[in-house]
């Protein structure tokens, strides 16, 4: 999704290339987009949403429900407010795109992006649109580590704040031409930087700050609902799609690449997570083929532009073996409680596909990257992204969260979490009789 911007088309286009023909915007491009941005929602109403509902126990469905919701329709307005102008305003900046474009400032039906193709552009709401649903899932994400325990009223608050402070600069140093990273020559092709290793480690500085749930490790907090949460894994897979596939901006060959690489990355972390899991505890669990297929799903993420299909598989299989170590060992070692393993599987997937898709996207091992591309020199470049993004929204997160705290106090009292926070938060059940 790396894009060298023309916002509007012509705007920035320098005088000899302004007077070739116009810029061509393609039908079955704007089509092909417009379905992947509605997948990316899809991936969060109703897919994120059901898929951490079954994770939760049965007294808190309806507030993960409800957060979810919120925090992805709350997100949108910030980002078509202020966030699509300081992510990719135009602005020279290598940390924010700047103001040029607040509320939306110039932008109409006839304003034009860049694709990755000269020449051939797709309308500027529609990628404000498609990027608009990215900025929302994550921080939907966050929450699941930090689940049955938190008010909505923090929740909300610190999403707002999160995105303006965390996910807004970090999409630019990836995304904009005049990013941080994007300078770099970090690969980053849908999110695995901006969307899964930030959500990630967001995620455990929160599990942390405000500690584990009443009861943990003493009681029993399995997920209530294995059937909502694999309805809900395979609708993220579905939108998976939209969010890989869309990235390439273009219905054409690359696209084609990167659909296939998020069909067999997945399988195989499916299929990885489900053997080992039988090999170390004897039986393959639902829950743990769930697991691997996100786990695939996020680590192929940063990856699926730029490496082959064979590498796809190993990456899916690598991963998933990597985030099932974590959430079993890792997390039972220092007994933390992120509670639908946010940072298990998105943390840890996206830092192994995007250190990984150095590796991967070289031509040698079926990637794209050729001529004089050097492994070892792009994987060094993706280390560095992770570690800034990693220290980015760490410590970003980590004041965020005591700012919170402060302000309306981040956790619910006892006797409210015991009852449960669908009644105590929203006074609903989620189920009757």
């Amino acid at each position: 999704m790396k894009l060298r911007y023309l916002i509007p088309a012509l705007a920035l286009a320098a005088p000899a290339v302004a007077q070739e023909a116009t810029p061509v915007m393609d039908k079955g491009d704007v089509s092909f987009m417009m379905i992947a941005t509605v997948l990316v929602l899809f991936m969060i109403l109703p897919g994120l949403a059901l898929f951490y509902g079954g994770l939760v126990r049965q007294k808190n469905m309806l507030s993960i429900l409800m957060q979810t919701t919120v925090v992805a329709c709350l997100v949108m307005v910030l980002w078509v407010t202020y966030g699509y102008s300081v992510t990719f305003g135009g602005g020279t900046s290598a940390f924010w795109g700047g103001t040029a474009k607040l509320f939306l400032r110039g932008v109409t039906a006839d304003s034009m992006a860049a694709t990755f193709s000269a020449g051939y552009v797709i309308p500027e709401y529609v990628f404000i649109a498609f990027q608009m649903t990215f900025a929302a899932i994550t921080p939907a994400l966050i929450i699941g580590a930090f689940a049955e325990r938190v008010r909505f009223s923090a929740v909300l608050l610190f999403s707002a704040l999160w995105v303006t402070f965390v996910y807004f600069p970090i999409a630019h140093m990836v995304w904009d031409a005049n990013g941080l990273l994007f300078q770099m020559g970090a690969i980053d092709f849908a999110g695995g930087t901006v969307v899964h290793i930030n959500a990630g480690v967001a995620a455990l500085v929160g599990c942390l700050v405000i500690g584990p749930r009443i009861g943990f490790g003493r009681e029993n907090m399995a997920p209530h609902s294995m059937v909502m949460t694999m309805i809900g894994a395979s609708m993220l897979w579905v939108g998976w799609f939209g969010f890989n596939v869309g990235s390439n901006l273009e219905a054409n060959g690359g696209a084609s690449l990167a659909m296939i690489n998020t069909f067999v990355a997945t399988a195989a972390a499916t299929l990885a997570w489900s053997a080992v899991e039988a090999l170390s505890r004897g039986k393959a669990s639902m829950l743990g083929a769930a697991s691997g297929m996100v786990a695939g799903l996020v680590a192929v993420t940063p990856a699926c532009g730029t490496i082959g299909p064979m590498g796809a598989i190993l990456l899916g299989a690598i991963a998933a073996a990597a985030c099932y170590f974590f959430v079993t060992t890792v997390k039972n070692m220092f007994r933390y409680d992120d509670s639908l393993d946010v940072f298990g599987v998105h943390g840890v997937g996206g830092i192994v596909g995007a250190v990984l898709t150095g590796v991967f996207s070289s031509a040698t091992l079926g990637g794209v990257k050729g001529d004089d591309y050097s492994i070892g020199a792009q994987v060094w470049i993706q280390i560095e992204a992770v570690a800034i993004t990693i220290a980015w929204t760490g410590v970003v997160s980590f004041l965020l969260y005591k700012i919170v705290d402060m302000l309306v106090t981040l956790r619910v009292d006892q006797d409210s979490e015991r009852q449960g926070l669908d009644q105590t938060a929203h006074g609903e059940s989620a189920y009757h009789g």
